[in-house]
């Protein structure tokens, strides 16, 4: 084990990670932060083990092996007896660590991790109360188990020195933990001198942010409420959680952190109205003698009882079936809540949340064409999707022709094996990866997603949807991780140059 690369392996001592026993069966749980933690350390890249003592109830190792089990994390017994063997145990164990090894461990058993100080370890003392301080450079005291993953990150940019670029990421814990199964977020630097460190509203964020050069966001989630003004066809207000606020202060007074993306940027992605109205001028893209990319034919509806609706869809070169989608696009608890509409009578009433933008249903032989652009690289994927409008309608014919209500996070209807069409038509994949270059430019985003139908008959190639920082689950790791970082950094040197 060596002392030089930074943080090479971390022990958790179930100390720091059992709640105080506090009942007379002798329950085991985790105490607060933990889950917190045990998820950011998962997929940090960086050796993991969880280790016990004496003095532990049959429950409380128990929970502990499980919880082991669970994030692939090593388990091994802290013998103080014969400390040797547990650190030699621990060094097989980690082979290809270059790092130093930290031990994590409660106030109340900080005398059997100060041992290992012998061996060169690091000791993190978990200190609830907050009373704790050392001058000792082998010890670090920390108050709340989510300040673990930021001091890994110091340990590791002091280690590196200054030649790495620093990226504070936040967003909802399940889609963190998406992204950071897949290796995009490592507590270690990436090749390509990216370290990463976890944002979290729990902690002070001036001291989080102080050594961030960039900061990655998924602000979408992050919104409590989106109003808009009844004069207006645009937002009237969005309101972000305290946190995000405060966040966006921050950033402000701090020119020199580069913000992925600001805000105002993402704010066309949020209007499903603003993000067509932008699509319309695909048309500019078009040549003779090639296929033509275009926006969806749509139309903003405020009321579903206007008298002149019917009207205003033929001008709007709307036919039915047409889809019908909230004109919020993300952010709030019903912006997925769709319905595809088989008859005119049938708007009346219909239970999509207003104002909301009709839009032209596509038969697409029942393939979608997800493309994700990452900086300056575009991927694809192809996926199973709606049925053509026929199909539908014969589905539809068995419930009376009622409107087909779905959550297109959730309960999107694709097509039956039977409904497939095999000889869906081939993409023209250069006049796609012209369409979101143009797209980049037009709306300033560096991470972020568009679907695209073909239209039988015509080939029209047309957009359907466009979204803000997306998984890109469907292209491979090794491909789409470099690509991720290097949009990054490469967004954050156009910023300073």
């Amino acid at each position: 084990m060596g002392s030089g690369g930074g943080v090479g392996g971390i022990l958790l001592d179930g100390s720091a990670l059992l709640a105080a026993v506090d009942d007379e069966h002798g329950g085991a749980s985790l105490g607060p932060g933990a889950n917190h933690l045990l998820r950011k350390l998962r997929y940090s890249n960086i050796p993991t083990g969880i280790s016990y003592g004496p003095g532990l109830s049959a429950h409380e190792v128990s929970l502990l092996e499980s919880i082991a089990k669970l994030h692939s994390f090593d388990f091994f017994t802290m013998n103080t007896s014969f400390i040797d063997d547990t650190v030699n145990e621990i060094a097989l164990a980690w082979p290809e660590s270059r790092g130093r090894f930290l031990h994590v461990v409660s106030d109340c058993n900080k005398d059997v991790a100060l041992k290992l100080s012998n061996h060169g370890w690091l000791i993190i003392i978990l200190n609830i109360e907050g009373g704790g301080s050392s001058d000792n450079s082998s010890t670090i005291y920390i108050h709340k188990l989510e300040e673990l993953p930021l001091t890994v990150f110091h340990l590791n940019r002091k280690a590196m020195g200054n030649d790495n670029v620093t990226v504070g990421y936040i967003m909802k814990p399940s889609r963190e933990e998406d992204f950071a199964k897949r290796g995009s977020f490592p507590l270690n630097p990436t090749q390509n001198g990216l370290i990463f460190m976890p944002i979290t509203f729990e902690l002070p964020l001036s001291s989080q942010l102080q050594e961030i050069d960039i900061v990655l966001h998924k602000a979408t989630d992050e919104i409590v409420s989106i109003e808009m003004s009844t004069s207006s066809e645009c937002f009237d207000k969005i309101t972000y959680t305290t946190g995000m606020h405060e966040l966006e202060r921050y950033i402000k007074h701090k020119s020199d952190i580069c913000m992925i993306d600001p805000l105002d940027n993402i704010y066309a992605v949020l209007d499903r109205l603003k993000i067509q109205q932008i699509l319309l001028g695909l048309e500019n893209l078009n040549v003779e003698g090639r296929c033509k990319i275009r926006a969806p034919h749509f139309l903003k509806v405020d009321n579903f009882s206007e008298p002149n609706l019917v009207h205003r869809l033929l001008e709007a070169k709307l036919t039915l079936p047409s889809i019908v989608k909230p004109q919020v696009a993300c952010g709030v608890a019903d912006a997925h809540s769709m319905a595809i509409v088989f008859r005119a009578e049938d708007f009346n009433g219909l239970s999509v949340p207003l104002p909301v933008v009709v839009q032209e249903y596509v038969d697409h032989t029942s393939t979608l064409f997800k493309f994700y652009v990452l900086g300056d690289k575009v991927f694809h994927a192809v996926k199973k999707s709606t049925p053509n409008a026929e199909s539908l309608i014969k589905l539809s014919e068995k419930n009376g022709l009622k409107p087909l209500l779905f959550d297109s996070l959730k309960s999107l209807p694709t097509a039956k094996e039977k409904q497939l069409t095999a000889d869906h038509q081939q993409i023209d994949l250069e006049l796609v990866t012209d369409a979101a270059c143009w797209l980049r430019r037009m709306l300033d985003l560096t991470i972020f997603g568009f679907d695209v139908v073909i239209q039988e008959n015509t080939g029209d190639h047309v957009i359907v949807d466009v979204n803000y920082l997306p998984s890109f689950k469907e292209v491979p790791d090794n491909v789409a991780i470099p690509a991720f970082w290097e949009a990054i950094l490469s967004k954050y040197k156009s910023k300073k140059s």
